[in-house]
């Protein structure tokens, strides 16, 4: 299997840790020294980066959230005189101050390898062409992904996100062999494709997907729909965008960056770093940012780590797929509901179509949870025989899983509103 970095990426375990050790080291002292935020979290606790010895150590460093991010907008939290910055980013956050990154041309190039090699564990070479519809700005995802294809050798198409009619034209006459998009944006192409008979004149094979988190039913049927494998990859803004891991076409974990990022699973709550295989927050520690080091960084992302080696080859710690966030968990009448789980349920069901809301209500004191899923076939709608058993299926499915009643709605093919970027399957009514 083709790799960017071998001789990194199939390094003995005692080797990478002593590197992250090394790096840990140098950049607590580092973010000490040039970021006054952290010089003040230390100073109030009595910690100085000498305590810093061993990797248990790193649990005595405050954690890091996205509070203290926009507290220090925009640029309080970097670390170089703003001449050396030479490229900013900014979360599209929906609320409060957005979240900005710096980059030093270091740091750019950093970027890059990550990047290529996260390409390269998809499957991608340098004789790839492979068409970004991440939007290009102030969003980390497009030109992230941009720099780091060219770093891989293949062509980029930079695209750009929107005009669905426009994206399959390129695809099929540039004869695109990947495609970097939002998991739910890629299966809105795939499915267009399919109604307008294009499919068989793609020549996509891979579908690099982030941006938001998707599940294994997800990937299954868009491999399904359009013969295209997917391949999933974590990163965020606030540590420097995409290019954190990513999947190998083992398809049994993301494999971590580890000589770039210090991943930790914590128990917020004890405030205790969880073993190998538990699953809790995952915490990131930048090893090598110059423009903006971020120490033990909250992501909310809920998963777990395991540092066995990969079929692939890899020797590189892997992150399981994101199951949910601490901040998007729904709690519902007690119990505590993601998302994902109820994709994974419908993505299941070869009847229902790939596209899907869940509203979140309240009456007389009382939440309620209501599933409005596409079928796959309208005629089935006019059946109500079999309408009512498959309802009652995926009533059964979803209790099954989230251990809750859901109300279920069936609804035609393609009258769930599409979402070009990010998509919000969650509307909470609650509120209102």
């Amino acid at each position: 299997m083709v790799m960017f970095s071998p001789e990194f990426e199939t390094a003995d375990r005692k080797a990478i840790e002593a590197l992250q050790l090394e790096r840990l080291k140098y950049i607590v002292g580092y973010a000490y020294d040039n970021v006054p935020m952290y010089r003040r979290k230390f100073d109030a606790i009595g910690l100085k980066p000498s305590h810093i010895k061993t990797f248990k150590d790193v649990s005595l460093i405050p954690y890091t959230t996205k509070d203290d991010l926009r507290e220090n907008y925009p640029f309080g939290l970097f670390a170089v005189p703003m001449k050396k910055i030479i490229r900013l980013h900014a979360s599209s956050g929906t609320t409060g101050k957005p979240v900005v990154g710096g980059y030093t041309r270091k740091d750019l190039d950093d970027w890059a390898t990550c990047i290529a090699r996260v390409l390269a564990m998809a499957g991608a070479t340098d004789e790839d062409i492979i068409q970004v519809s991440f939007g290009y700005g102030l969003f980390t995802g497009g030109f992230g992904l941009h720099y780091g294809i060219e770093k891989l050798g293949a062509t980029v198409v930079p695209m750009s996100s929107g005009n669905t009619e426009r994206q399959l034209m390129l695809l099929k006459d540039f004869g695109a062999t990947g495609l970097v998009a939002t998991p739910s944006y890629a299966m809105y192409l795939m499915e267009t494709a399919r109604r307008n008979g294009m499919l068989k004149d793609l020549k996509l094979r891979l579908a690099i997907l982030g941006a938001e988190a998707s599940t294994a039913e997800m990937h299954a049927s868009l491999r399904e729909i359009s013969g295209v494998f997917p391949t999933e990859n974590y990163g965020l803004t606030e540590v420097g965008g995409p290019g954190v891991s990513g999947e190998c076409r083992e398809k049994a974990g993301m494999h971590i960056n580890e000589d770039y990022f210090y991943p930790e699973i914590v128990d917020i709550e004890k405030n205790e770093v969880l073993k190998e295989g538990e699953s809790g927050e995952l915490l990131i520690t930048t090893l090598a940012k110059e423009g903006m080091p971020v120490l033990r960084y909250r992501t909310k992302d809920i998963t777990s780590l395991t540092y066995a080696p990969c079929k692939c080859g890899r020797t590189t710690a892997r992150m399981s797929r994101v199951v949910g966030r601490t901040d998007d968990m729904l709690i519902i009448r007690g119990v505590n509901v993601f998302p994902s789980q109820i994709e994974s349920v419908l993505m299941g069901m070869r009847e229902l179509g790939k596209n899907y809301e869940i509203i979140v209500d309240r009456a007389n004191y009382m939440d309620s949870l209501e599933v409005r899923v596409e079928v796959d076939d309208a005629n089935l709608l006019t059946d109500y025989g079999k309408l009512e058993e498959l309802v009652a299926r995926i009533r059964h499915n979803l209790r099954v899983v989230v251990q809750l009643d859901v109300k279920v709605k069936l609804v035609e093919p393609m009258s769930i509103r599409r979402g070009e970027g990010k998509v919000k399957r969650v509307i909470d009514l609650r509120s209102k």
